[in-house]
């Protein structure tokens, strides 16, 4: 058998993925202290924030006096310092406005925005007398939430000051606001949004020193596209998640999946329960959500079938892949092929395929419907194990990969994987729906797919991580991008992993801080953030506001609910004496491999 020579490292494998153009990249600043610390901490602080006005239901406007009396209940509730009050205070004042915030129509309502989000050392853009006049240079976020403003219709504005508000508002023409600024100009400004009694949501930026300041963007992109057209709007996605966790507890899976037989099912639902995401069952079930005809009434019977017949086909793959890598640990525990042998395992995980199309096939449906489930099953089956395959028979005969063929291999491995369960969550919605947003669904998950698999190869390094890809050896985007930065003997060190060939005495953490030093971690953080708005942007024509809403959020939730570890520059600097000992083993591993 001949052995399988893959294109030059410098050229496209067969449809071979394109890098979508470059966006914005927020710069990194630690919050100030009276700001929670984290992008999870401010979430959880949201989700509280909101469960209390869902509860108690203050009124708005509140004078100031009465906000804080709010905020210090809520800071018991989460128990946290006294520092976040302020913090916590606007953001009850948000969610106090928020539905009145949906109703208003886009052209009604004014962005306003700081022009500290600016890079002050580099802004082209001059002033008038009512702010900053942008030229769309390209770097910082501005343009681009200026630009999605005015196209949904707002009136925009880069300035500061409350007087050039309060002038617009009494025209007449603007009946909702949306702000960007930091706390000190937020508490002035209550007032004066309490006298006008127009619904207005502020994001609080992270720094108040009023220089190239940062703020939570996704936060802004929301609030932006609030609409009372998206019947999802008030879906508690962390509810949804826990609920369909909770269809993967031993008693939900026998009503779901009847008795159990014999040891083999015994082992696949027991790994089928084992600890996970659950991504791809709750994509499912957040596509079917957003489709369907009432969605507030309860969860089907037969969506929970579909649910656990797409996290089937998920554990199956990781059966089998784990075989395929030689992987010793999973979840922190023995891969099944560890624990019970390799024949056993791949019979698991054959058993495992056939439970899902099984449970495929119960489903109530028409028949048409049902087919079409099964296709988009088997499909995606083929698909994923074409791009696992691609890997293994790179395994055959290795070479250095570049950053596009690297990505390749994530959208073929990942995305087939999330565009299965959002297609089946849609076709059981109905056919109708389905045929109209299947091709967006696609392009969705393909940038979701290549997104979560970046994130993966970020987190996946350091003693953290739960495997790492330069010990067992394989392709992985931050070796792509260091290979291609690399010179000289650094070249010949990464080229040497590239042929799965590690060195004497070069350890993982040795190449990993080669990575920080050729700035590989920060080209792989920025290509994560630019699939992110690859999947938001292919919604921008997608005509089902309930499933253009709920993707956005899905997407946030996905990558907000767990912090990205990683060998940041950022994480560095913290680290300190920690990453010059080890950016110091690796000019030595280099040093080493020169001579």
């Amino acid at each position: 058998m001949q052995p399988l020579i893959l294109n030059p490292p410098g050229s496209l494998l067969p449809g071979s993925v394109s890098i979508p153009s470059h966006i914005v990249q927020q710069r990194f600043r630690t919050p100030k202290k009276n700001i929670p610390q984290t992008p999870i901490e401010r979430n959880h602080f949201l989700q509280v924030v909101r469960n209390y006005v869902a509860e108690y239901n203050p009124v708005p406007p509140q004078p100031a006096d009465e906000l804080k009396v709010h905020a210090d209940r809520v800071l018991g509730i989460l128990k946290c310092d006294p520092i976040y009050r302020d913090y916590v205070g606007v953001l009850i004042n948000n969610e106090m406005w928020r539905e009145q915030l949906a109703a208003v129509p886009f052209e009604r309502r004014l962005l306003l925005l700081p022009k500290c989000l600016r890079v002050e050392s580099k802004c082209p853009a001059p002033f008038d007398e009512f702010g900053l006049l942008c030229k769309q240079c390209g770097l910082c976020t501005i343009q681009d939430l200026q630009a999605e403003a005015e196209k949904l219709g707002y009136a925009t504005l880069v300035a500061e000051g409350s007087a050039i508000v309060m002038s617009l508002i009494q025209t007449g023409k603007v009946e909702a606001l949306v702000g960007v600024s930091c706390l000190s100009v937020l508490e002035r400004a209550f007032p004066y949004m309490e006298a006008a009694a127009i619904p207005g949501v502020a994001v609080p930026l992270l720094q108040d020193d009023c220089i190239d300041t940062t703020v939570d963007l996704d936060w802004v992109w929301d609030y932006i596209h609030l609409t009372s057209d998206d019947k999802t709007r008030r879906l508690d996605l962390g509810a949804l998640r826990d609920e369909v966790d909770f269809w993967f507890t031993p008693s939900s899976l026998e009503i779901i999946m009847g008795n159990g037989e014999g040891q083999s099912e015994a082992i696949a639902r027991d790994w089928l329960m084992r600890a996970g995401k659950r991504w791809r069952p709750f994509l499912a079930v957040a596509a079917f959500q957003a489709l369907r005809n009432n969605v507030g009434e309860p969860l089907p019977e037969d969506l929970k079938k579909i649910a656990v017949a797409v996290e089937c086909f998920h554990k199956a793959s990781l059966i089998h892949d784990d075989i395929e890598d030689n992987d010793a640990q999973r979840y922190g525990e023995k891969t099944l092929h560890e624990e019970f042998g390799v024949a056993i395992a791949l019979n698991v995980g054959d058993l495992l395929i056939g439970e899902g199309y099984r449970l495929l096939a119960a489903c109530k449906v028409s028949a048409a419907q049902k087919a079409e489930l099964i296709r988009i099953a088997a499909a995606g089956q083929r698909e994923l194990c074409r791009g696992q395959g691609a890997e293994l028979c790179w395994m055959r005969a290795p070479q250095p990969l570049n950053q596009r063929q690297v990505l390749d291999i994530f959208r073929k491995k990942t995305a087939p994987a999330f565009e299965v369960a959002l297609r089946l969550g849609a076709v059981y919605a109905g056919l109708e729906q389905h045929e109209e947003v299947e091709d967006v669904l696609k392009e969705y998950s393909e940038a979701l797919g290549i997104a979560y698999q970046i994130r993966d190869d970020i987190s996946d390094l350091g003693t953290t991580g739960e495997t790492n890809d330069i010990a067992g050896l394989r392709p992985s985007l931050l070796l792509a991008i260091a290979h291609d930065k690399a010179k000289d003997a650094s070249k010949e060190l990464l080229t040497s992993i590239w042929h799965r060939q590690l060195p004497a005495g070069v350890t993982t953490a040795t190449i990993e801080s080669l990575y920080t030093e050729l700035g590989a971690d920060t080209r792989a953080r920025t290509l994560l953030e630019t699939y992110k708005e690859e999947a938001i942007r292919c919604l921008r024509d997608l005509e089902n506001p309930n499933l253009k809403g709920l993707l956005r959020r899905v997407l946030g939730k996905i990558f907000n609910d767990v912090e990205i570890k990683g060998w940041c520059k950022e994480q560095e600097l913290k680290n300190g004496v920690q990453a010059g000992v080890r950016l110091e083993t690796a000019s030595e591993a280099v040093a080493a491999v020169a001579r």
